[in-house]
């Protein structure tokens, strides 16, 4: 091979070589998708469909207690609204894809619920020292379905969704809106309780709501300790 023919090919060579180098780096900058920003939608969307759940059933329940004015349905009420309202510091943690963002929303879930386990507490001790009478006790049973439905629902996509992400926030959100939902059936006990006589088992059911809140928020807190913020 001549020297010009030599050098033309090793010159093509490089050329090639540095083709492929150039198509691979590009690869890398544009082909693959950054794990950190899937995981952003993916909690953002479990978030957003979670949220949109539960405050549906926060609607369908307030609509029921202008009617009914039940303690325990009230108790039930403010937990799912509180609950809806997680949704926000946890999309916020999402949106800046930070695991130490996460644990604090997770933080914040916690005072909320224990938020939520006071205003249940000091209503259903109002009720007990002042009893009244409940009045529609087939909308207060059909609340407190919807509650349990609306939970449910909400728990089922946010659990899946902290396995999926390895979300300790979103696992323990998930867990409140589970119990959140065998505190709606409470109601339903309400209802019954007033039904067959016994107007005090609005506030005694609305006492043991509360007990069952203060259980999930020390569950929540070990579950939110224990989180990597890294």
């Amino acid at each position: 091979m001549r020297m010009s023919d030599h050098a033309h090919a090793t010159a093509y060579a490089d050329s090639d070589a540095d083709a492929q180098v150039h198509a691979h780096g590009h690869g890398h900058s544009h082909g693959l998708i950054d794990p950190s920003a899937t995981r952003s939608r993916a909690g953002l969307q479990t978030v957003a469909i979670s949220l949109a759940v539960l405050l549906a059933t926060a609607l369908v329940q307030g609509a029921i207690f202008v009617s009914t004015g039940s303690v325990a349905l009230l108790a039930d009420l403010t937990h799912n609204a509180g609950d809806a309202l997680t949704a926000i510091p946890l999309g916020i943690a999402f949106l800046l894809r930070s695991r130490l963002a996460e644990k604090r929303a997770g933080a914040f879930v916690v005072l909320a619920i224990f938020v939520s386990a006071c205003v249940a507490g000091a209503e259903s001790i109002t009720r007990l020292a002042d009893p009244r009478d409940l009045d529609h006790l087939g909308a207060l049973a059909l609340a407190g379905v919807a509650g349990f439905v609306g939970n449910e629902i909400a728990a089922q996509v946010r659990l899946r969704g902290g396995r999926r992400l390895d979300s300790a926030a979103l696992i323990a959100d998930g867990r409140h809106a589970r119990t959140d939902g065998l505190v709606s059936l409470g109601v339903v006990a309400s209802a019954l309780c007033v039904a067959a006589g016994f107007p005090l088992g609005d506030p005694l059911v609305g006492l043991a709501i509360t007990v069952i809140i203060l259980r999930v928020t020390w569950q929540s807190i070990r579950t939110i300790r224990d989180a990597p913020s890294g």
